[in-house]
């Protein structure tokens, strides 16, 4: 995908707004509602902690049971879906834009991101466009994923690279909401 990147002046608004002031809400029913009447999408059951910041509102596409941890950055112009029952740990970033690097006019091309149900993305990883996680795959903390990940497979290193499978019946919703967070 390699279009323009559009938003309306309410979605911009919303945007600003949550990254410097609501994200820093003790309140995850206020954030949640927040990011929703701006476009973005939120299942049941799922949590975005304190210090976080969303660009691209109404391309964010997250399942039940998503449990996203303090200061994570979704960069979601080029779209991130996040399906049911995933754990996205602390200083996360997930980003969906790039400049192309010989472009006269500082290009931007986009990519999505699609986390299948029951992955983990450890600490400090970082994971760039045009990128699957695949159904209940692990990345390992400050990774950086530039290419897909398979299913069950445990991927780890800069870049990240398949390290193991992951030996789970991956029956658990988690659902992380504690108070004041």
């Amino acid at each position: 995908m390699s279009e323009l990147y559009v938003s309306s002046r309410k979605e911009q608004f919303g945007e600003r707004m949550f990254n410097f002031l609501i994200t820093n809400i003790p309140s995850h029913t206020i954030r949640q509602w927040w990011l929703r009447y701006f476009g973005a999408t939120l299942g049941t059951g799922s949590s975005i902690m304190m210090g976080s910041t969303v660009f691209g509102l109404h391309r964010l596409r997250i399942g039940n049971n998503v449990s996203i941890g303090f200061s994570v950055l979704l960069d979601a112009r080029g779209g991130i879906t996040i399906d049911d029952d995933v754990v996205i740990a602390s200083d996360v970033q997930i980003i969906t834009a790039q400049h192309t690097v010989n472009s006269d006019d500082f290009h931007v091309t986009l990519g999505p991101v699609h986390i299948q149900h029951h992955a983990w993305v450890a600490s400090r990883a970082m994971v760039l466009q045009n990128v699957t996680i695949g159904v209940g795959a692990v990345v390992g903390a400050a990774s950086l994923v530039r290419t897909d990940v398979g299913e069950l497979e445990i991927a780890a290193g800069i870049p990240a690279k398949a390290r193991g499978t992951r030996k789970s019946t991956l029956d658990y919703h988690p659902t992380f909401r504690p108070l004041l967070y």
